[in-house]
C-alpha cells in the first residue's frame, strides 16, 4: 500500500519546518495561538492549483477576519513558489516540501487516478487546525474549483 495514514478529527498536527517562497523557514509551532488552514496542492502555476490559490486569495479577508491563517504547501522549490506568488498576487505563505515528508505525515500523498492511470502524487487536501494545533477539519481529495466556498460553509464563515 502506498497511501500514508490520514489525519483524523482531534489528532495533533505533526510539527514541521519548511522553507517559504522567500527561502525563509516557517515553523508550524510558531503559529500556535491562531487557527491555521493548511492546503496541499500538486503543482504551482497549473490550472487547477491556480484556481484554488486565487480562490483562497479572493477570500483571504473573510478567512483572516474569522481568525484563520492560510498556508499553501506543495513539492515545488521556493523559487517556483515565489514566481507563483508574484504572478497571482497571493497574500499568504507558500511552503516548499520537496522531499514530501510533510505531505506524507499529513496523509496528503498517495495513489490517485490521473486520467485513468493510477499514479503516486499529491492528494489535494486541506487540514484545518485550532489554536492548539489540533485537527478540527481533515479534508482529503478536494476539488480545486469551489473548494474555498465549501470550506467557508464547513467553518461557518458567512460569505
Amino acid at each position: 500500500m502506498t497511501d500514508y495514514p490520514r489525519l483524523a478529527l482531534g489528532d495533533t498536527a505533526p510539527d514541521f519546518t519548511l522553507l517559504d517562497q522567500d527561502g525563509q523557514p516557517v515553523h508550524l509551532a510558531d503559529l500556535r495561538g491562531g487557527k491555521v488552514i493548511l492546503y496541499f496542492y500538486p503543482a504551482a502555476m497549473t490550472p487547477g492549483c491556480t484556481t484554488q490559490a486565487c480562490d483562497f486569495r479572493d477570500n483571504i479577508a473573510s478567512l483572516a477576519s474569522a481568525g484563520y491563517t492560510v498556508i499553501g504547501i506543495s513539492k515545488d522549490a521556493p523559487g517556483k513558489l515565489k514566481k507563483f506568488q508574484e504572478r497571482d498576487h497571493l497574500p499568504f505563505p507558500l511552503l516548499s516540501d520537496e522531499d514530501l515528508a510533510v505531505h506524507q505525515a499529513y496523509g496528503a500523498y498517495g495513489e490517485k487516478n490521473n486520467y485513468g492511470k493510477i499514479i503516486l502524487g499529491t492528494l489535494r487536501s486541506t487540514v484545518v487546525l485550532d489554536e492548539n494545533g489540533v485537527v478540527t477539519l481533515p479534508w482529503y481529495n478536494v476539488k480545486a474549483t469551489g473548494h474555498v466556498a465549501s470550506l467557508r460553509k464547513k467553518l461557518g464563515i458567512d460569505s
